[in-house]
C-alpha cells in the first residue's frame, strides 16, 4: 500500500466479516448470517485502514435485514453488514488521521475496515474506556439525551416512564431523567432480575415487569398520579398503557418499536382519540438528526460518568464469530446495558 503513514507491522491483505446470507422470515436465526473472508482493497487518497476492536449490535439493524423502504438502506444479501465500531488506525492516506489513532466509524461486522477518513471520529481513550464511545458516550447515550431534552423534554418534578430500563438506551435514559430534575422515574424491564437492577444500580424509583402481565395495574401502582413523559423503545401494549396513563399534555418520545420488529401483529396500538383529548404529543426521533448535540452531550456525560451520576453495564460477546449470537440476543432481551462484541 502506498500509504502516507503505515504501521511498523505487516499489514493484512485479507479480513473476515459477517455477511447477510439470507433475509429472515419472521425472527432471524443464525442461518441468516455467514462468516466470509475477503481481500482488503488498496487505500485510496483520504482513506484509512482500521483494525476493529469493538463493535455494536443494535435493535434497529433488524429492519435493515428486510428489503423494504426505510430511513436507512437495507443490508444487501451476500455483502458484509455494517454498524458502529471502534478501532485502531493501522494505515493512513489522510493528513487528518494518523496511524495509532483510535476512531469510531460505521464499518463494523468485520475485523478490518477501509474507511474514508472524513467519516470517522477520533476518540480520547484516556478519558474513558474505548467501548464507552459505543454506549453511554456514543449514539446510545445521545439517543436518551436527545429524547429527554428535545423530543419529549423532561421538566422539573415530572414523572417519567422508560421502557427497556435495563437495556442500553433505557438504563442511561432513567439516570438522565433524574439529572434533568424528574421527580419520579419508573422503568419497565423484563423479569425480576432486571427490574431489581433498574432499582438498585440504575436508580429508578420504581420498576414494572412487562413479563408479569397487567401492565396497566403495575403502572398505576408505580405512578398513581399518571406520567408526564414516556421514552418508548418497544411499542405495542406498553405504548398503549403509557398513553392511557398520560397526564394532560404529556409527551412521548418514539425511539423504537422492538415488539414489532419481527413482523408480529395483533398488539393493540395507543388510543389516539384519548391522546388527542389529553393533548398528548407522540413524536418520533432518529438519533442521526441530533448529531449536532454530540459535543454538548459528551461534555455532560463524561462529567456524569466521572462523578457517579451515570452508571453503565455492558454485555460482551467475544470474537467476530459471536456477532450474530450477540445480535439475536439483543433482539430477545438477553443483554443488560449495552450489547457489545469484542474483536481484539
Amino acid at each position: 500500500m502506498n500509504t502516507q503513514s503505515i504501521s511498523t507491522t505487516t499489514l493484512p491483505v485479507s479480513t473476515r466479516g459477517i455477511q447477510l446470507a439470507s433475509r429472515p422470515d419472521g425472527a432471524p436465526t443464525a442461518a441468516n448470517f455467514a462468516l466470509a473472508t475477503r481481500p482488503i482493497p488498496e487505500l485510496a487518497e483520504g482513506q484509512i485502514l482500521v483494525r476493529n476492536t469493538w463493535m455494536s449490535v443494535d435493535p434497529y439493524m433488524r429492519g435493515r435485514m428486510d428489503d423494504r423502504p426505510s430511513y436507512i438502506a437495507p443490508f444487501e444479501v451476500g455483502e458484509v453488514m455494517e454498524g458502529s465500531a471502534i478501532g485502531e488506525v493501522i494505515a493512513s492516506r489522510s493528513a487528518r488521521i494518523a496511524v495509532g489513532d483510535q476512531v469510531t466509524h460505521f464499518a463494523g461486522w468485520r475485523e478490518h475496515a477501509v474507511v474514508d477518513a472524513e467519516l470517522v471520529t477520533p476518540i480520547d481513550t484516556g478519558s474513558a474506556a474505548p467501548q464507552r464511545f459505543l454506549g453511554a458516550l456514543g449514539t446510545t447515550g445521545l439517543t436518551a439525551y436527545a429524547a429527554l431534552t428535545d423530543v419529549a423534554p423532561v421538566r422539573p418534578g415530572d414523572t417519567v416512564l422508560v421502557s427497556a430500563a435495563a437495556g442500553a438506551v433505557g438504563s442511561v435514559a432513567g439516570q438522565i431523567a433524574k439529572a434533568l430534575g424528574a421527580g419520579r422515574v419508573v422503568g419497565s424491564a423484563g423479569g425480576p432480575a432486571k427490574t431489581r437492577l433498574s432499582l438498585d444500580e440504575f436508580g429508578f424509583d420504581a420498576a414494572i415487569d412487562y413479563r408479569a402481565g397487567d401492565l396497566a395495574g403495575q403502572l398505576a401502582a408505580a405512578a398513581p398520579d399518571g406520567i408526564d413523559v414516556y421514552l418508548d423503545s418497544v411499542g405495542g401494549e406498553l405504548l398503549r398503557v403509557a398513553v392511557a396513563a398520560m397526564r394532560p399534555r404529556g409527551r412521548v418520545a418514539l425511539v423504537g418499536a422492538i415488539s414489532g420488529y419481527n413482523g408480529a401483529t395483533g398488539e393493540p396500538g395507543p388510543d389516539l382519540y384519548l391522546a388527542a383529548t389529553k393533548e398528548v404529543s407522540l413524536r418520533g426521533m432518529l438519533v442521526t438528526s441530533y448529531l449536532p448535540l454530540s459535543g454538548e452531550y459528551l461534555a455532560k456525560a463524561a462529567r456524569w460518568l466521572a462523578d457517579g451520576t451515570l452508571r453503565t453495564r455492558e454485555t460482551v460477546y467475544e470474537g467476530l464469530e459471536q456477532a450474530p449470537a450477540a445480535f439475536l440476543g439483543v433482539l430477545s432481551g438477553a443483554n443488560t446495558g449495552k450489547m457489545l462484541v469484542r474483536l481484539g
